[in-house]
């Protein structure tokens, strides 16, 4: 059957009453009206698990009590009935072993960010990703804005010229106060190293960062020397990040991270100076691009004009004046990962170059960040090759 002629049926793993991040997955993925959620396993609490289910209509019998027993039922399924992709919502720790348990089922998958616990789970999930040759997206969410992606195609198309200097920001108050001691899930296993693994903000906002600035510019970071610091008594990962860059292309970059930035709220900017010209892009206000060329006056472009690229216009929903911001950008990455999903099940896969969204592969580079910022602040902010 060809699948363009119907809504992909959607399995969720996490995401129950209390979740914030499960929520914003379900909106993104339906936004577009291309899939359904049919199945889930939602908490390992039963009875926040059921009453999550009855309050997403589910059928009973399709609110299961694990993942495994979700990956093996819906894989005994008949193929018109079973899912077609499953969404990891869970902490940091349960994403490889439940990624792995779909993708052995013949599942494809999206999975929220970092990808990981560890270093070794992300490169082993790369080789079971291309071993199984199934979809696997990554919801660097970031990616999915209109003008981020007019920011990449200037890059990209080489009209900018080499890069010279970086600055990326992530800012938030989130952890200012010790919420995971005042009963907010959401910061209980961010500040908890057995769930979140051996980054803290480098991993949950750092790794935005540090995604969106390589998205961008298309130049990898080379080099890094990290300086993470821990404020809060009674915690041990780290709240705030500084990191000096070096970039392959001999551009030079700043990336710095906080979830005690008192008075932050989701501050994240990019700014990328070339040789011909420069581009800034702040989250909290993302349909503009602020523009500029070399003795030019500064321009700013906005989402949803006929002089943007193509791409990032076909990113866009609705005219310009009408904004739009996290929901439409998550579902972004949504919409290339249906795509794909929907390519590979009538038999006519996409190659990986040409997904339109984070892969196995940014996941692991991400894991790769993660892990060097740690080493290099442990050696007293020493220089490390990435």
């Amino acid at each position: 059957m060809d699948t363009w002629t119907r809504k992909l049926r959607m399995g969720m793993v996490g995401g129950g009453q209390g979740s914030f991040i499960g929520g914003v997955h379900r909106m993104a993925a339906a936004l577009e009206q291309q899939t359904e959620l049919a199945a889930g396993v939602f908490s390992r609490d039963a009875d926040n698990n059921r009453a999550t289910g009855a309050q997403l209509y589910l059928d009973p019998a399709r609110v299961y009590d694990s993942y495994t027993d979700m990956a093996a039922s819906e894989a005994a399924l008949p193929a018109d009935q079973r899912i077609d992709f499953v969404s990891i919502v869970t902490p940091n720790v349960s994403h490889f072993d439940i990624a792995r348990t779909f993708l052995q089922a013949g599942v494809h998958v999206v999975c929220d960010k970092p990808m990981t616990y560890t270093l070794d789970e992300a490169e082993e999930l790369v080789r079971i990703v291309e071993d199984a040759g199934l979809v696997f997206a990554l919801t660097h969410n970031y990616t999915g804005h209109p003008m981020v992606r007019q920011a990449r195609a200037l890059f990209r198309s080489g009209q900018m010229g080499p890069v010279r200097k970086v600055i990326v920001e992530y800012l938030q108050d989130f952890l200012a106060t010790p919420h995971e001691k005042l009963g907010m899930k959401q910061a209980e296993w961010r500040t908890d190293p057995e769930q979140s693994g051996i980054g803290g903000t480098i991993g949950d906002v750092g790794t935005h960062a540090f995604n969106l600035l390589e998205y961008v510019t298309g130049d990898p970071v080379r080099e890094m020397c990290a300086d993470l610091s821990t404020f809060l008594p009674d915690r041990t990962l780290d709240e705030d990040v500084n990191a000096l860059l070096r970039l392959e292309g001999g551009g030079k970059g700043l990336l710095t991270a906080s979830q005690i930035a008192t008075g932050e709220e989701n501050g994240i900017t990019l700014r990328v100076y070339a040789e011909h010209g420069a581009i800034r892009w702040a989250q909290e206000n993302p349909n503009y691009l602020d523009f500029w060329r070399v003795d030019e006056p500064r321009q700013t472009l906005t989402r949803a004009q006929g002089y943007l690229d193509a791409h990032a216009a076909e990113s866009g929903r609705i005219p310009p004046g009408h904004p739009e911001g996290y929901l439409e950008a998550f579902a972004q990455i949504y919409v290339g990962a249906i795509t794909a999903i929907r390519r590979h099940l009538d038999g006519r896969p996409l190659p990986i170059d040409a997904y339109d969204f984070p892969t196995v592969h940014d996941g692991l580079r991400a894991m790769q960040f993660i892990y060097k910022a740690v080493e290099s602040s442990q050696k007293g902010a020493a220089w490390v090759a990435l």
